[in-house]
Formats: structure tokens, sequence, C-alpha cells
């Protein structure tokens, strides 16, 4: 089963617009045994979405279009479809109803005739109500083919697709069971860790697949397995895990997690430490990926930005001698930061970053790129360097901010501190 994504909206095509719609829909797609097998993003012209349509429907059975929805004239998705499909627009009654339900919710009763053309549906679809937004969700079924066409708003679009896209395709088309593993090696070079597991990955199941993820300096091997039997599958993959681990065993820092966060979330529960930090040149990223897991409030109490580093000074008892002896930007400085961080919030984890993320120098005139860091784990510490000179502001905060959370499994991990 293959799928094809259509990305539609020239906000898109002129850079001011990510689309993160369709790494989501395709990701969901996947948990689910769809590939996607191409991804077109195109302007808002009626020929070149039938044209796109055309092209989409020769490459898989299931096409998906999100974008293009809007009351305004510019909107031509729905044009598109109708022609494309051979449909007539009409007024949907029942989409009218919950559009003025909705209205009045938001009390924008007044915008009701505005936004009345969203109602306006393809007579011979089948309509997924949109809870987060005036567009519904139609869609199309001819010849053992499938269309949906989706707004563009990802908020609304996520919604759209987990409670009522997915359920209803696994449901329609009887699809195989997936069960994955992810399992993060550290310390490991790529080359050399697909050397030492060789013999292992050419034994694999037919239906098992494996993938290598880097990610940072970590590397995350994602383990596939397809089947009709769930808990089969499900046995399978422990069977392999099993046999990898006399492998690779040292060099795991989980044997089933996916982002870092999600990791140390495990491994703090487990510990019932607690965690505070004090970031400088990842300017809030730290914190937003702790917290970014539900349930980071049993362990992470709080965080603090001094960014000036009269600051660092004065919040957190940096001492203004390592300053300026060191610049702010020191391993000692990293130290200080942590060091005060922990006393501050009275946990048993604090995490300091300090560094100059660029495009220019610090009024110290370190060197663009420059970050140290420090892990305190009770009167345990360690700072380490990093050296990121080619890295956009958002990349470095990030690489960053992983980096450390990882280097804090790590440590919590191996050394059982």
């Amino acid at each position: 089963m293959k799928a094809v994504l259509i990305t539609i909206g020239d906000e898109i095509l002129s850079g001011n617009t990510v689309d993160t719609n369709s790494n989501f829909i395709a990701s969901q797609l996947k948990n689910i045994g769809i590939s996607v097998a191409q991804i077109f993003t195109v302007s808002d012209e009626i020929e070149t979405i039938k044209k796109t349509l055309k092209s989409a429907f020769e490459i898989g059975n299931i096409v998906i279009t999100t974008g293009g929805l809007g009351p305004t004239k510019d909107d031509k998705t729905k044009t598109a479809f109708a022609e494309f499909f051979n449909d007539d627009l009409i007024l949907d009654e029942q989409t009218f109803e919950h559009l003025k339900k909705l209205m009045i919710k938001r009390k924008r009763e007044h915008l009701l005739e505005i936004n009345k053309n969203q109602a306006v549906v393809l007579s011979k679809a089948h309509i997924f109500q949109n809870e987060n937004g005036t567009a519904p969700c139609q869609m199309v079924e001819k010849n053992e083919r499938i269309a949906i066409c989706l707004p563009g708003v990802p908020y609304e679009v996520k919604p759209l697709i987990n409670d009522k896209i997915i359920p209803y395709l696994k449901d329609k088309l009887s699809l195989n069971h997936i069960a994955a593993r992810i399992i993060s090696v550290v310390d490991f070079p790529e080359s050399l860790l697909s050397l030492t597991i060789e013999e292992w990955e050419l034994s694999l199941p037919a239906n098992i697949a494996l993938s290598y993820l880097p990610v940072g300096n970590r590397i995350k091997l994602r383990l596939t397995a397809v089947g009709s039997d769930l808990q089969e599958i499900e046995n399978q993959l422990n069977d392999e895990v099993e046999k990898l681990k006399p492998l690779i065993g040292e060099k795991v820092i989980s044997w089933d997690g996916n982002d870092i966060q999600e990791i140390l979330k495990e491994v703090l529960l487990q510990t019932k430490l607690t965690l505070s930090v004090a970031e400088s040149c990842t300017g809030g990223e730290l914190s937003r990926l702790i917290t970014s897991v539900s349930g980071s409030s049993r362990y992470f109490l709080g965080g603090i930005i001094p960014y000036d580093y009269h600051k660092k000074i004065e919040i957190l008892g940096v001492s203004e001698q390592t300053i300026l002896k060191k610049t702010v930007v020191s391993e000692e400085v990293a130290q200080e930061m942590s060091l005060g961080c922990q006393k501050l919030f009275k946990t048993d984890i604090a995490l300091s970053t300090t560094g100059v993320a660029g495009p220019n120098s610090d009024d110290f005139n370190n060197e663009i790129g420059t970050v140290f860091y420090s892990i305190r784990v009770n009167d345990f510490e360690k700072a380490n360097r990093l050296y990121l000179p080619h890295f956009e502001r958002n990349d470095f905060a990030n690489f960053v901010s992983q980096r450390v959370l990882q280097d804090l499994v790590e440590i919590l991990v191996k050394q059982k501190v």
C-alpha cells in the first residue's frame, strides 16, 4: 500500500511557511504500514493541482492533500478536486450546522457568512468534520483509489489524521500490524557499528527491517517488524534484541526509546532524581526539550536563562574573577553555573551551558561555535567542550541541548551515579 502526499500553497513554495504536515502524516502512515512513495509541493492553481493528482495516482493508491481550503478566492483545491473527479460542489447542511456551532463557540457569528463557503463540499465525498477549524476534511473513493483533502493548518491536520483518518484507513484496509524497537547507541562510529552487527543484521527474518538513524553522536537502530499477529512480531523483536545485547550492550543507553528526552524521563523516574538547568547559549532549548515530555513536572523543577553575564554573577553566584580571568565561555564558568543552579533549585542534578552561537562573537571575543557545558549529579561533576562553527543558531541550540541530555543519560546509566 503506497501513498502520495501533496502540499498545496504558494506560501510553502515561497519559503515563508515550512511544511511540517508532510513529515507528520508520513510518520503516522508508516505506523500503520502505509509507505509514502512521493511528496509534491504545488501552487494554488486548479490545473496544477489536477495534473499533480493525476501523477500521484500513477504512483500510489492513496493521495492526501493539505492546504488550499480557506474561505478566500485564491483557495482552489475543492474546485480542482471537483473537476478531477467529475463531481459537483454543494452546500452541505450538516457541515454548515457544524460551522455555525463552531462560530458561536468562538463568539464569531459575524464571520459566518464570510466562512459559509467552507461548508461547500464535493457531493460524493465522505466528510470528516474539523473540530479545530472551519474547513472539513473530505474523502473521495473511486476505482479503489482514495483521495483525502485536508486543511493546511498543522493544529487542524494532526487531530484529523490521528482521530479520524488513521482509524478509518486501518479499519477499511485491514492492514498488517507493525511493531518497532529503537535502540540508542553512543560512542560507536556508524561504520564500525555496522561491521560489528553485520552477521546479526544479515540473519534478520524477512519481515524485520533495520535502519540506522544518526542523531548527533548517537545512533538510533530502528527495528521494524510487520505481520498479521501482533504478539508474534513483538516476540520476534524481543528475540532479536536479546541476540544483539552481547554485541553492543556496553554502548547502549536505551533498548527501547526514541527521543533523548523520553529516555531521560524513564531514567529519572527510575532513579527519583530531580533536575534543573541554567542555560545561556541554548536560550531555553534545553528546557523546551525536557518539558516536551508529558510527566516531566515529576522531576524537572525549573530553569533559568542568565544570558547577560552579570546575571550569572547575580543569580547563580558565578565569580566575577572567574569570568574576568577565564571569560564567560569557559569550563570554569559552566561549572560554577551548574553549582549555582543546583543550589538555587535544590535539585539532585543541574545542567549548564555557555557558548557563542554566532553569527557574531561575544564581548570577550570568544570563537564562534565554542560551547562549554557542565553536568552535576549530586557531588559528581563533568564538564565538556564542543566546537560547532558552522551551525545556524537554532541548529546550534538544538544540537548542544541534545548532546547535554545524552551525556546526562550516559552518566546515569553507565556510571550509576
